[in-house]
């Protein structure tokens, strides 16, 4: 019990100066026109002084003087939030300046940028033939994909996968096509991972209307969805051992890892491994049949 005092007091004495010094070096690179405000003459800082960030975030002179002293006090979510537009801070420094200030920190909504995928990461996944590869978000969008994905996923006579948000999803289509020619072979033990995974990434989402709209739309469409949904089970996404069936070269069983995605928030790319030699040999007679 004493070590983990001492870590957590050597944890707290390190983390109260790097705070003071990353607001310091912050408020140093901010010009008062960036704000708005003029020049002024003989300002001895390179930056906005103490009571300028205080005056632009709407909070006291000494409780900011204090914060970038380092002293042991509170700071709650908002005030942060405050100070952190005012220091022009991006996502990665204000997560940064929440782990400092010891504040739980609450991503963002991914934006429309942050979603598509650059010609870099569509090279990856082309550059992973014969290995078939995808870019999934947390609700399983299909943002991009190779060909060995299409060829391994996608039937001559499917309809596109199309969700109720316009874009391709993985589960409107396995939820709301006919069991005898959906892809996944083992559903009843497939389907409820995925909708674990897909709660657990809804809880950073609670409220937005894209992910409210799709979660009513699917349980409306699919009664086993709705019932998946209502029994809270929570799982992170992670590498598994799947049976896929193909029309042409019959079943397949594949390994799937996940990978994150710099710049890309809560997005990954999962790749499809053959699991042993007759799956193997499987994949190389859909790759020669393109």
């Amino acid at each position: 019990m004493g070590d983990v005092t001492t870590v957590a007091a050597v944890g707290e004495t390190r983390r109260r100066p790097e705070l003071a010094a990353f607001l310091r070096s912050r408020r140093a690179r901010v010009t008062p026109q960036d704000v708005g405000m003029p020049p002024g003459l003989r300002r001895r800082t390179p930056g906005l002084r103490r009571e300028e960030v205080a005056q632009l975030s709407g909070v006291g002179v000494t409780w900011y003087t204090w914060l970038e002293q380092g002293r042991p006090i509170n700071a709650s979510a908002q005030v942060l939030d405050a100070v952190a537009r005012t220091l022009r801070l991006d996502r990665p420094e204000r997560e940064h300046l929440y782990h400092l200030a010891e504040v739980p920190y609450e991503p963002e909504p991914a934006s429309e940028q942050a979603m598509r995928v650059s010609p870099e990461i569509q090279g990856i996944l082309d550059a992973l033939v014969p290995l078939p590869a995808v870019v999934y978000n947390a609700r399983y969008d299909v943002l991009a994909t190779n060909a060995m994905y299409e060829l391994l996923f996608l039937r001559a006579d499917a309809k596109p996968w199309t969700g109720p948000l316009g874009v391709r999803n993985v589960l409107w289509t396995l939820f709301t096509m006919p069991g005898e020619v959906c892809p996944v072979v083992e559903r009843e033990l497939e389907l409820p991972i995925m909708v674990a995974q897909l709660l657990g990434a809804y809880g950073r989402h609670v409220g937005e209307p894209a992910w409210e709209s799709f979660v009513r739309l699917l349980s409306e469409a699919s009664p086993y969805f709705a019932e998946l949904w209502r029994s809270g089970d929570v799982v992170p996404p992670g590498t598994r051992v799947k049976t896929f069936r193909h029309q042409r070269v019959g079943e397949m069983r594949m390994t799937s890892v996940s990978l994150s995605i710099n710049g890309m928030p809560e997005c990954r790319i999962v790749t499809y491994t053959p699991n042993d030699e007759e799956s193997r040999r499987s994949v190389d007679l859909l790759l020669n049949e393109r």
